[in-house]
C-alpha cells in the first residue's frame, strides 16, 4: 500500500514551522524548563518521530495523522524528559562533594589529597608577596566575611580543616560553606 506523502507537507513546510510549533504546545504542558539547546534536542526528536509516524500511522483506524503525531510527540518527549532526569539522578548518586571528610579520617577531604595545578589560597598568597595584584587581593578579600578571612589565614598558615574547625568552633557544615563561597567563580575571578 502506498504512502499519502501529502500527509507530511504542513510539517515540512516553513522551515518545520507546524512541527516545532506543535511541539512547542507539548513542552509547554509538561512544564520543563528547557534551554535552547534543549529545544534543538527536541526538535530533532520531532522530525525523527515524524518520520516514524509517518511509517506507521494508519489511516484505517479513524484517527487523524495530526492526532497521531501529537501522540507520538507527546510520548517521544515524555520519554526523553525521563531519560534525562534520571541520568540527573544517578550523577546526583555519585557526586561527592570535594571538603566532604574521608571515610574513616576525619582529618581528611578528598580536597586535601587530589592534586591541583591551581590552589585558590596559593595563588592569593603568592600574588600578594609579589605585590603585583595587592588591588585584586584586597577585592577578594573584601567580598569575604571574617570568618571566611580567618578560614582562609589559617589556610595559608598550613592548618587542616580538623584544626580550624575547633579553633573558629564551628561546624563542618558552617566551614564547608565559608569554603565554597571561598573558592566560587564570582569571588575568585576577581583575582585574574
Amino acid at each position: 500500500m502506498e504512502k499519502d506523502l501529502t500527509l507530511l507537507q504542513p510539517y515540512c513546510e516553513n522551515d518545520m514551522r507546524k512541527l516545532k510549533k506543535m511541539s512547542k504546545s507539548i513542552f509547554m504542558r509538561f512544564n520543563e524548563p528547557l534551554t535552547g539547546a534543549d529545544y534543538d534536542d527536541f526538535y530533532s526528536i520531532a522530525n525523527l518521530t515524524l518520520w516514524q509516524a509517518y511509517n506507521s500511522y494508519d489511516p484505517k483506524t479513524g484517527i487523524s495523522f495530526e492526532a497521531f503525531l501529537y501522540s507520538c510527540l507527546q510520548k517521544k518527549f515524555k520519554s526523553e524528559l525521563t531519560h534525562r532526569h534520571r541520568q540527573k539522578r544517578i550523577l546526583n548518586q555519585l557526586a561527592v562533594s570535594l571538603d566532604a571528610a574521608i571515610e574513616n579520617e576525619d582529618e581528611f577531604s578528598l580536597m586535601d589529597i587530589i592534586p591541583s595545578d591551581f590552589d585558590t589560597f596559593e595563588k592569593a598568597t603568592e600574588r600578594q608577596e609579589r605585590e603585583k595584584f595587592q588591588e585584586k587581593v584586597q577585592r577578594y578579600l573584601s567580598k569575604l566575611s571574617s570568618q571566611q578571612i580567618a578560614i582562609l589565614n589559617f589556610l595559608m598558615d598550613g592548618f587542616k580543616a580538623v584544626e580550624i574547625r575547633e579553633i573558629l568552633n564551628i561546624s563542618e557544615k558552617q566551614y564547608t560553606d565559608n569554603l565554597q563561597v571561598m573558592r566560587c567563580y564570582e569571588n575568585v575571578k576577581i583575582l585574574f
